[in-house]
């Protein structure tokens, strides 16, 4: 975190929802002034709201996909929040799973446009400062498909490789900056992310979570607090946490 006096203002992407949401109230109750994400100004509004009495709050409503829009709600940031010290790389998402064969090309697009290309936009906007006042923290949220390839998981898991790859190119490139890199790579946790994953179909959602208990965000938004206070001389560079029921992407020890 910051050295100065001044509170520490986070930038978070996909804050509307899971981990996001979650990493945003924890670090609000923490006196973080945050920076909040999304595609949904109805929800940003909400979670301003609710968070405002704790921080300092300022939203963007953006798609990370979106370049040009990115750069744009970037650079529009008030002088209270243009100093951002802590970055989470949060907004992700995974689209179908299905055999190579027979995956959807716009599937490949959505995941490799917002999980990759994303992250890349926003840190691209943001680093320029951190290097500048050399000090920061960027935290990329990976996955478990970021160290293991899993059927079905082909380009999802192909996303994630590129941010373990990012990640550590990031640590390399702007080590000479002051500025800690590290990604959080979960396992499986029980938030909205497995809705999209099966196109809205529930119930398949719900079988995810069915015989064992998974993390929650609250887990997640946890570990980030604990890796972003830690003191500035110690970077957590690259940490995969996953719920005890689970040894691997596909062993999940489920109750018969």
């Amino acid at each position: 975190m910051h050295s100065s006096n001044k509170k520490p203002v986070a930038f978070i992407t996909g804050a509307t929802s899971g981990i996001g949401l979650e990493t945003a109230k924890l670090f609000a109750l923490n006196k973080i002034d945050l920076i909040l994400c999304g595609r949904r100004q109805d929800a940003l509004d909400a979670l301003t709201k609710e968070l405002s009495r704790y921080a300092k709050v300022h939203t963007l409503t953006f798609d990370v996909r979106d370049k040009k829009a990115v750069f744009k709600a970037i650079n529009s940031l008030p002088v209270d929040f243009s100093d951002v010290d802590i970055l989470v790389n949060n907004a992700g998402n995974a689209h179908g799973l299905d055999g190579f064969d027979t995956a959807s090309i716009d599937d490949w697009d959505a995941m490799l446009d917002i999980n990759v290309k994303g992250l890349l936009y926003v840190s691209k906007a943001i680093i320029p400062k951190m290097v500048k006042k050399r000090s920061g923290h960027i935290i990329n949220i990976g996955s478990i498909a970021a160290k293991e390839v899993y059927p079905k998981g082909n380009v999802y898991c192909a996303s994630k490789y590129a941010v373990d790859a990012i990640n550590q190119g990031m640590r390399i490139d702007l080590n000479e900056y002051n500025i800690r890199v590290g990604a959080i790579h979960p396992g499986k946790v029980e938030t909205g992310f497995s809705n999209v994953r099966f196109k809205g179909d529930v119930e398949k959602a719900a079988k995810t979570y069915e015989g064992y208990e998974p993390l929650q965000a609250k887990d997640i938004a946890d570990i980030i607090h604990f890796v972003v206070t830690r003191p500035y001389h110690v970077n957590i560079a690259d940490l995969m946490v996953l719920p005890t029921a689970q040894a691997s992407a596909t062993i999940v020890n489920k109750e018969p």
